[in-house]
């Protein structure tokens, strides 16, 4: 993507990724982490503020925290760059993503609209609606659809000898 970035650092298993965001609010720590759902190849990418919870006493990372940075686009950006660097290293896997809040999942399918034609160049991307019984499903991504997560799936190169 063409948008800046953050430079990420990453465990040796490309699974948690951390960088900092600089804004007027001074630097925040974000944090990203790929964990494998029911389905052992589908993998959610969880994303948001590291912060250290001392009742756990561990680092966690704060998906509900608004960090009102001024750097939204960049910090999109580079939770870009993660899902890129991560299904290059597992291009077997899917990724799946949603917002903490509705409003937060679209800003992510905005997102996803605004760079479709890049994203579409390296990713098959769905989004996932759930039915009137609750089950979700993935479809083929749409600007305008309403849903509720999105997955993508790094395209493998067909054309190797």
């Amino acid at each position: 993507m063409n948008t800046p970035n953050y430079d990420l650092r990453t465990n040796t298993e490309f699974t948690l990724f951390e960088f900092k965001s600089n804004g007027p609010n001074g630097e925040i720590v974000k944090g990203i982490a790929y964990s494998v759902t029911k389905d052992e190849t589908l993998y959610n990418l969880g994303f948001g503020d590291l912060v250290f919870d001392p009742i756990k006493n561990r680092f966690i990372i704060d998906d509900l925290a608004i960090s009102d940075n001024g750097d939204r686009n960049a910090v999109l950006a580079t939770v870009a760059k993660s899902a890129y660097l991560y299904t290059e290293m597992y291009p077997d896997r899917s990724v799946f993503f949603k917002g903490s809040t509705k409003v937060r999942t679209r800003l992510y399918r905005r997102a996803i609209s605004l760079n479709v034609k890049e994203l579409s160049e390296t990713f098959h991307i769905f989004g996932v609606v759930e039915d009137e019984n609750g089950a979700i499903h993935n479809i083929p991504f749409d600007s305008n659809g309403d849903f509720y997560g999105f997955i993508i799936k790094r395209k493998l190169n067909e054309n190797i000898n």
